[in-house]
């Protein structure tokens, strides 16, 4: 069994020196990533095939491959709310967005919030149209207990109301939210930074020099972050051949047929929701196409490593490179991470929601139940984390909004890693699409840099 797992570790390293040869010889990061995809979707399926899936074998290479996968992830979370915090100050410090920092706060939450309402319609469309209804899945001991573990851990949610749940979001000790010990900790750092710069836009007024000062400062540290994030995003075709290898190779793939109604109607649904999003920019007189080409390195990423946290470092690089100026792109993918999340707070909720209202007596067709919900689902939308987990502390916001039974929000847990990397691809398409559609709003897109073939910025990958 040694000589299995040491020869797939072999397998793994070879790969992994292609890809490294491939970045000697300067072949673009897009067609890297690519590669990186191709090669670990291959792999993880030839794993499948001379293993199984819970097998010693895998199970031990998945480890070692995790140091490659997991490692490259931790990198970009480490980075992620320094990066939150000084991009959204570092927004207030640049005197072209200080201007209209209210205008573009206000559009930005406002295309995030309007394209989660529609993600939640979406969602209840297609688990209507499949007809999905929570009876159908059979409990098995993983889905019991799963459901005891949800609701041991965010039980303490449904005896919150609403209000109570708005003022999590306010942080009390902006420093532990710094450590992302909170599911609301992103939002309370985009709150503090916010503070922080609304308060340096006061000083410049009444003491320059003192304000100066700071903005170099802020400036200094922005620079560094992203000389870091840059270090870290090197190794992004690396991470993403070692996650997708795992990803495929301990796949379930037993459980994803017999659930397949589920899998596919979730899919189906992030399509429709990814091409409305396509629908936006084109009639903002912006080339789709050309959004998927440039826009596909980070989103291939959100889909294998499930974290959108870890995908704004690329998120924000990405936005620059169509166009977007840097304190929209900042702002975007900051507010992003914890606001409308159109697959993990919008359309997941949602068909949660329809398929188990009937288990409580409830039609989830009327016309009461569906406004009610996409309400709540928009609503909720605010402060949910983009990293692992955050798609079950939405939905256990909104089934406990609507007094359903949260337990339940356990019955896909067989295939919740598969329908998790389309929701995270998505949120990441809805995040850059409200940057891209803000700067287009507000006359700051650069349409030249939006529609140019070459990616500029591959240049220091």
């Amino acid at each position: 069994m040694i000589g299995y797992v040491l020869l797939n570790i072999a397998i793994m390293i070879i790969l992994l020196a292609v890809l490294f040869y491939m970045n000697r010889k300067h072949v673009s990061f897009t067609k890297r990533v690519f590669t990186a995809l191709g090669l670990g979707i291959l792999f993880g399926l030839l794993l499948q095939y001379f293993y199984e899936p819970n097998s010693d074998a895998i199970v031990q290479s998945a480890d070692w491959f995790n140091i490659v996968g997991s490692g490259y992830v931790k990198f970009l979370q480490m980075i992620v709310m320094p990066l939150v915090f000084i991009s959204i100050l570092s927004a207030f410090t640049r005197l072209k967005l200080t201007s209209n920092i209210g205008k573009i706060s206000f559009l930005i939450i406002g295309i995030l919030i309007v394209t989660t309402g529609i993600a939640a319609a979406i969602g209840i469309t297609a688990a209507t149209v499949f007809n999905l209804e929570a009876v159908q899945i059979e409990q098995g001991d993983a889905e019991v207990s799963r459901g005891d573990q949800i609701t041991e851990s965010y039980g303490t949610i449904q005896e919150k109301t609403m209000p109570q749940q708005i003022i999590e979001l306010i942080p009390a000790n902006p420093f532990l939210d710094l450590t992302g010990a909170r599911p609301t900790s992103t939002i309370s750092v985009v709150i503090f930074a916010a503070f922080l710069g609304i308060a340096y836009l006061g000083v410049r007024r009444k003491q320059p020099e003192q304000a100066e000062f700071f903005a170099k400062i802020v400036d200094t540290l922005h620079s560094i972050i992203m000389r870091v994030v840059t270090l870290i995003l090197r190794l992004t075709p690396y991470g993403i051949l070692a996650i997708m290898t795992k990803t495929v190779a301990t796949s379930d793939l037993d459980a994803i047929l017999k659930l397949g109604k589920f899998v596919g109607a979730s899919y189906v649904a992030l399509l429709i929701m990814f091409g409305i999003h396509l629908l936006l920019l084109l009639a903002a007189g912006l080339n789709p196409v050309t959004y998927v080409r440039k826009a596909f390195p980070v989103l291939s990423f959100a889909f294998t490593a499930r974290t959108s946290a870890g995908a704004l470092p690329l998120n924000i690089q990405t936005q620059k490179q169509l166009g977007v100026s840097e304190g929209i792109a900042n702002f975007a993918g900051s507010f992003g991470l914890s606001i409308g999340q159109n697959g993990c707070a919008g359309i997941y909720p949602a068909m949660l929601a329809v398929m188990i209202a009937p288990t409580v007596g409830i039609n989830p067709l009327t016309p009461s139940f569906i406004a009610t919900l996409i309400i709540i689902v928009a609503i909720s939308s605010f402060g949910v984390a983009g990293v692992g987990g955050g798609a079950t502390f939405a939905a256990i916001l909104v089934l406990s909004a609507m007094n359903l039974p949260v337990a339940l929000a356990g019955l896909l847990i067989s295939v919740e890693p598969l329908i998790d990397m389309g929701r995270t691809a998505l949120n990441v398409s809805g995040s850059m699409t409200s940057g891209i559609l803000t700067s287009k709003v507000t006359g700051d897109l650069d349409k030249e840099m939006y529609s140019d073939g070459s990616l500029k910025a591959e240049a220091d990958m």
